[in-house]
């Protein structure tokens, strides 16, 4: 009597990794260890060095998927999971992160309580060295404009691992934007706020550990990044005129307080070269204020309506 076949994964797993091979190892452990049984695991190998492979192939689980090949960076390798996804919704997991046990479970009851429902973000912990910290969304719905606003004024907490969608919707906005390199995250649900609005949750489903080689860990290039993401999003300059500069001045007098001068000198140079930005010194100064006390108007609508913090 022939094998019946597997049935089919009800959630993808898309993990991009590039040597991290204990880490990624963590990653895949506990998503394998999760309550819920039925989904899929794919791990995209950007060009590891360090037998990444190898220790991957040591796990004997049909549910873990390897892809290994040379990608254009993590966000390359991500849209190349979401190609091969075969599950109705796609999350995402770091590969230097982990799932909690019911991560799957809850994540899925979600979508399946609410058909309509297109982009879930939830909370996590955020592990440095030894310290742990609560990074907590109220729970609520938020419509397309509140989300914008939201992603703007940077008043709730994203990461990758915290995002989940459905594959269709994914594909629809053409999953990540390869030319991004930092604050990808955001500039994703950007587009989607154009189509919808997402769900956040308060339930702790996830760990954040900052690697040393995490790019959104590191303390240069912020400013570049964030130039980089209002090139991709003119309309933000257009409709938050004031938030932009803030972001910006805050980083600069950030590095200049702490002695990175250099760094500070490089995100001015970066903003007066963006096609989007070009503060003057004058204008980031005057930004800083008008800007500060935007987002903090920003802030307050938001934590009257949901009773968040900011991020």
């Amino acid at each position: 009597m022939p094998k019946a076949p597997e049935p089919a994964p009800l959630i993808t797993v898309i993990t991009p990794t590039h040597n991290r091979r204990s880490q990624v190892v963590r990653a895949v452990e506990s998503v394998l260890a999760q309550t819920l049984t039925r989904f899929e695991h794919i791990v995209v190998d950007d060009g590891s060095t360090d037998a990444t492979a190898a220790a991957l192939a040591e796990i004997r689980d049909p549910r873990l998927i390897y892809v290994g090949a040379k990608w254009r960076g993590a966000n390359a390798a991500r849209n190349a999971g979401i190609e091969r996804a075969r599950a109705p919704i796609v999350t995402f997991l770091d590969s230097d992160d982990v799932y909690l046990p019911d991560r799957l479970e809850r994540t899925l009851a979600r979508f399946d309580d609410n058909p309509s429902l297109e982009v879930l973000i939830s909370s996590f912990v955020s592990v440095k060295g030894n310290r742990a910290t609560k990074c907590v969304n109220r729970e609520a719905f938020l419509t397309r404009n509140m989300l914008e606003r939201a992603l703007v004024s940077q008043t709730i907490f994203i990461a990758g691992s915290a995002i989940t969608a459905r594959h269709e919707s994914l594909l629809a906005i053409g999953g990540y934007d390869s030319d991004i390199a930092r604050m990808q995250d955001r500039e994703l649900l950007l587009r989607f706020a154009r189509r919808g609005g997402a769900l956040l949750t308060e339930e702790i489903d996830w760990k954040k550990y900052n690697s040393e080689n995490s790019i959104s860990g590191r303390r240069d290039g912020y400013v570049e990044a964030y130039a980089n993401l209002i090139d991709k999003h003119p309309y933000i300059a257009d409709r938050y005129p004031e938030i932009p500069p803030y972001m910006i001045a805050r980083q600069i007098i950030a590095d200049t307080m702490k002695g990175r001068v250099s760094q500070a000198f490089a995100g001015y140079l970066a903003n007066r070269s963006s096609k989007s930005l070009g503060y003057s010194l004058p204008q980031l100064l005057r930004g800083y204020v008008d800007g500060r006390r935007r987002r903090r108007d920003l802030y307050d609508e938001f934590r009257q309506k949901y009773g968040a913090r900011p991020a």
